[in-house]
Protein backbone atom coordinates (compact mmCIF):
# COMPACT_ATOMS: atom_id res chain seq x y z
CA UNK A 1 0.00 0.00 0.00
CA UNK A 2 2.82 2.37 0.90
CA UNK A 3 4.61 1.50 -2.36
CA UNK A 4 1.46 2.31 -4.34
CA UNK A 5 1.11 5.70 -2.62
CA UNK A 6 4.78 6.45 -3.26
CA UNK A 7 4.39 5.50 -6.92
CA UNK A 8 1.36 7.78 -7.27
CA UNK A 9 3.31 10.66 -5.73
CA UNK A 10 6.22 10.15 -8.16
CA UNK A 11 3.83 9.99 -11.12
CA UNK A 12 2.11 13.16 -9.92
CA UNK A 13 5.44 14.96 -9.59
CA UNK A 14 6.53 14.03 -13.10
CA UNK A 15 3.14 15.03 -14.39
CA UNK A 16 3.43 18.44 -12.74
CA UNK A 17 6.89 18.94 -14.18
CA UNK A 18 5.65 18.00 -17.62
CA UNK A 19 2.80 20.49 -17.38
CA UNK A 20 5.17 23.19 -16.17
CA UNK A 21 7.51 22.51 -19.07
CA UNK A 22 4.64 22.75 -21.56
CA UNK A 23 3.53 26.01 -19.92
CA UNK A 24 6.90 27.69 -20.59
CA UNK A 25 6.89 29.76 -23.79
CA UNK A 26 9.14 28.61 -26.59
CA UNK A 27 12.41 30.51 -26.86
CA UNK A 28 12.30 33.05 -29.67
CA UNK A 29 15.75 34.50 -30.20
CA UNK A 30 16.84 37.51 -32.26
CA UNK A 31 20.23 39.13 -32.84
CA UNK A 32 21.22 42.76 -33.34
CA UNK A 33 24.45 44.54 -34.28
CA UNK A 34 24.78 47.27 -31.65
CA UNK A 35 28.10 48.55 -33.04
CA UNK A 36 26.57 49.13 -36.47
CA UNK A 37 23.59 50.91 -34.96
CA UNK A 38 25.91 53.12 -32.90
CA UNK A 39 28.23 53.99 -35.78
CA UNK A 40 25.42 54.81 -38.21
CA UNK A 41 23.16 56.64 -35.74
CA UNK A 42 22.47 60.18 -36.95
CA UNK A 43 23.23 61.49 -33.46
CA UNK A 44 26.65 59.83 -33.58
CA UNK A 45 27.31 61.53 -36.91
CA UNK A 46 26.36 64.88 -35.37
CA UNK A 47 28.52 64.28 -32.29
CA UNK A 48 31.49 63.31 -34.44
CA UNK A 49 31.09 66.53 -36.43
CA UNK A 50 31.01 68.58 -33.22
CA UNK A 51 34.11 66.90 -31.85
CA UNK A 52 35.89 67.31 -35.18
CA UNK A 53 35.14 71.04 -35.14
CA UNK A 54 36.38 71.38 -31.56
CA UNK A 55 39.46 69.35 -32.39
CA UNK A 56 40.20 71.70 -35.30
CA UNK A 57 39.88 74.74 -33.03
CA UNK A 58 42.27 73.10 -30.58
CA UNK A 59 44.72 72.43 -33.40
CA UNK A 60 44.58 76.08 -34.42
CA UNK A 61 45.30 77.14 -30.85
CA UNK A 62 48.28 74.81 -30.67
CA UNK A 63 49.55 76.15 -33.99
CA UNK A 64 49.40 79.65 -32.49
CA UNK A 65 51.33 78.53 -29.41
CA UNK A 66 53.83 76.68 -31.61
CA UNK A 67 54.43 79.88 -33.56
CA UNK A 68 55.12 81.73 -30.33
CA UNK A 69 57.42 78.91 -29.22
CA UNK A 70 59.37 78.96 -32.46
CA UNK A 71 59.79 82.70 -32.06
CA UNK A 72 61.26 82.15 -28.61
CA UNK A 73 63.63 79.54 -30.00
CA UNK A 74 64.88 81.95 -32.66
CA UNK A 75 65.41 84.66 -30.04
CA UNK A 76 67.30 82.20 -27.88
CA UNK A 77 69.53 81.20 -30.78
CA UNK A 78 70.39 84.85 -31.43
CA UNK A 79 71.23 85.44 -27.77
CA UNK A 80 73.23 82.23 -27.59
CA UNK A 81 75.25 83.27 -30.63
CA UNK A 82 75.78 86.68 -29.08
CA UNK A 83 77.41 85.18 -26.00
CA UNK A 84 80.07 83.68 -28.26
CA UNK A 85 81.04 87.04 -29.73
CA UNK A 86 84.68 87.71 -28.70
CA UNK A 87 84.16 91.46 -29.16
CA UNK A 88 81.79 91.65 -26.20
CA UNK A 89 82.94 93.02 -22.91
CA UNK A 90 82.62 90.69 -19.92
CA UNK A 91 79.66 92.74 -18.70
CA UNK A 92 77.87 92.57 -22.07
CA UNK A 93 78.59 88.86 -22.36
CA UNK A 94 77.20 88.27 -18.88
CA UNK A 95 74.08 90.27 -19.71
CA UNK A 96 73.58 88.26 -22.92
CA UNK A 97 73.99 85.00 -21.00
CA UNK A 98 71.36 86.11 -18.47
CA UNK A 99 68.95 87.03 -21.27
CA UNK A 100 69.61 83.70 -22.99
CA UNK A 101 68.88 81.86 -19.74
CA UNK A 102 65.60 83.73 -19.35
CA UNK A 103 64.68 82.91 -22.92
CA UNK A 104 65.58 79.27 -22.30
CA UNK A 105 63.19 79.21 -19.32
CA UNK A 106 60.50 80.89 -21.42
CA UNK A 107 60.84 78.12 -24.02
CA UNK A 108 60.47 75.48 -21.31
CA UNK A 109 57.38 77.26 -19.94
CA UNK A 110 55.90 77.35 -23.43
CA UNK A 111 56.57 73.66 -23.82
CA UNK A 112 54.74 72.90 -20.57
CA UNK A 113 51.89 75.20 -21.59
CA UNK A 114 51.40 73.39 -24.89
CA UNK A 115 51.67 69.94 -23.32
CA UNK A 116 49.11 70.86 -20.66
CA UNK A 117 46.76 72.21 -23.28
CA UNK A 118 47.14 69.05 -25.36
CA UNK A 119 46.46 66.79 -22.37
CA UNK A 120 43.45 68.79 -21.23
CA UNK A 121 42.01 68.86 -24.75
CA UNK A 122 42.58 65.14 -25.19
CA UNK A 123 40.92 64.32 -21.87
CA UNK A 124 37.97 66.61 -22.62
CA UNK A 125 37.32 65.11 -26.06
CA UNK A 126 37.61 61.57 -24.76
CA UNK A 127 35.35 62.24 -21.78
CA UNK A 128 32.70 63.86 -23.97
CA UNK A 129 32.77 60.90 -26.35
CA UNK A 130 32.56 58.36 -23.52
CA UNK A 131 29.62 60.18 -21.94
CA UNK A 132 27.83 60.38 -25.27
CA UNK A 133 28.51 56.72 -26.05
CA UNK A 134 27.05 55.53 -22.75
CA UNK A 135 23.88 57.59 -23.24
CA UNK A 136 23.31 56.70 -26.89
CA UNK A 137 23.92 52.98 -26.34
CA UNK A 138 21.32 53.02 -23.59
CA UNK A 139 18.90 54.72 -25.97
CA UNK A 140 19.66 52.23 -28.76
CA UNK A 141 19.23 49.30 -26.35
CA UNK A 142 15.76 50.51 -25.38
CA UNK A 143 14.74 50.84 -29.03
CA UNK A 144 16.16 47.42 -29.89
CA UNK A 145 14.32 45.88 -26.94
CA UNK A 146 11.02 47.44 -28.00
CA UNK A 147 11.42 46.15 -31.58
CA UNK A 148 12.33 42.67 -30.33
CA UNK A 149 9.36 42.57 -27.97
CA UNK A 150 6.98 43.53 -30.75
CA UNK A 151 8.30 40.54 -32.66
CA UNK A 152 7.63 38.29 -29.66
CA UNK A 153 11.27 37.76 -28.76
CA UNK A 154 12.21 36.09 -25.50
CA UNK A 155 15.94 36.74 -25.97
CA UNK A 156 17.94 39.42 -27.85
CA UNK A 157 21.71 39.01 -28.36
CA UNK A 158 24.25 41.58 -29.52
CA UNK A 159 26.39 40.02 -32.23
CA UNK A 160 28.90 42.86 -32.60
CA UNK A 161 31.35 42.21 -29.77
CA UNK A 162 34.04 39.51 -29.42
CA UNK A 163 33.91 36.82 -26.76
CA UNK A 164 36.60 36.06 -24.17
CA UNK A 165 38.28 33.98 -26.88
CA UNK A 166 38.41 37.06 -29.14
CA UNK A 167 35.99 35.57 -31.64
CA UNK A 168 32.52 36.88 -32.54
CA UNK A 169 30.07 36.31 -29.72
CA UNK A 170 27.60 34.92 -32.27
CA UNK A 171 29.36 32.51 -34.61
CA UNK A 172 26.34 32.14 -36.89
CA UNK A 173 22.79 33.39 -37.08
CA UNK A 174 20.15 33.12 -39.76
CA UNK A 175 19.72 36.56 -41.38
CA UNK A 176 16.00 36.19 -40.78
CA UNK A 177 16.61 36.56 -37.04
CA UNK A 178 18.69 39.75 -37.39
CA UNK A 179 16.63 42.82 -36.49
CA UNK A 180 19.41 45.41 -36.93
CA UNK A 181 17.76 47.00 -39.97
CA UNK A 182 14.39 47.08 -38.22
CA UNK A 183 15.92 48.87 -35.24
CA UNK A 184 17.71 51.31 -37.57
CA UNK A 185 14.39 52.17 -39.21
CA UNK A 186 12.86 52.78 -35.79
CA UNK A 187 15.76 55.03 -34.82
CA UNK A 188 15.60 57.02 -38.05
CA UNK A 189 11.94 57.86 -37.58
CA UNK A 190 13.13 60.82 -35.48
CA UNK A 191 16.06 61.71 -37.71
CA UNK A 192 16.04 65.38 -38.77
CA UNK A 193 15.70 66.02 -42.49
CA UNK A 194 18.96 67.97 -42.45
CA UNK A 195 20.99 65.13 -40.96
CA UNK A 196 23.34 63.44 -43.41
CA UNK A 197 25.39 60.25 -43.02
CA UNK A 198 29.09 60.70 -42.44
CA UNK A 199 32.03 58.46 -41.53
CA UNK A 200 32.98 58.17 -37.89
CA UNK A 201 35.66 60.41 -36.39
CA UNK A 202 38.34 59.80 -33.87
CA UNK A 203 39.60 62.98 -32.20
CA UNK A 204 43.17 63.69 -33.33
CA UNK A 205 44.24 65.26 -30.03
CA UNK A 206 46.10 62.14 -28.97
CA UNK A 207 49.72 62.86 -29.84
CA UNK A 208 52.20 65.59 -29.13
CA UNK A 209 55.01 65.43 -31.70
CA UNK A 210 58.01 67.70 -31.20
CA UNK A 211 58.61 70.88 -33.15
CA UNK A 212 61.52 73.23 -33.77
CA UNK A 213 64.59 72.26 -31.71
CA UNK A 214 66.41 74.93 -29.78
CA UNK A 215 69.93 76.09 -30.48
CA UNK A 216 72.99 74.24 -29.26
CA UNK A 217 73.40 74.77 -25.56
CA UNK A 218 69.70 74.07 -24.96
CA UNK A 219 69.42 70.38 -25.92
CA UNK A 220 65.99 68.79 -25.87
CA UNK A 221 64.06 72.04 -25.71
CA UNK A 222 61.16 71.61 -28.10
CA UNK A 223 57.69 73.02 -28.56
CA UNK A 224 55.32 70.08 -29.15
CA UNK A 225 52.27 70.29 -31.39
CA UNK A 226 48.87 68.64 -31.25
CA UNK A 227 48.92 66.76 -34.53
CA UNK A 228 51.60 66.50 -37.20
CA UNK A 229 51.21 68.60 -40.32
CA UNK A 230 51.45 66.66 -43.57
Amino acid sequence: MKKSIKSLVVVAMFGALALAARAQPAVKLYVVDMAKLYDTHYKTVEKNAQLQADDQKAQEEVDRMNKEGNGLVEEYKALNDKTSNPALTPEAKSAAQNEAQKKFEAIQNKQREVQTFIQNTRNSLQQRMQTYKALILEEISKTATAVAQRKGATLLIDKSGPSLFLIPSVVYSDPGFDITDDVAKEINKDRPATATPAPGMTPSATTAPAMAPAASGAPGVTVPGLTPKK
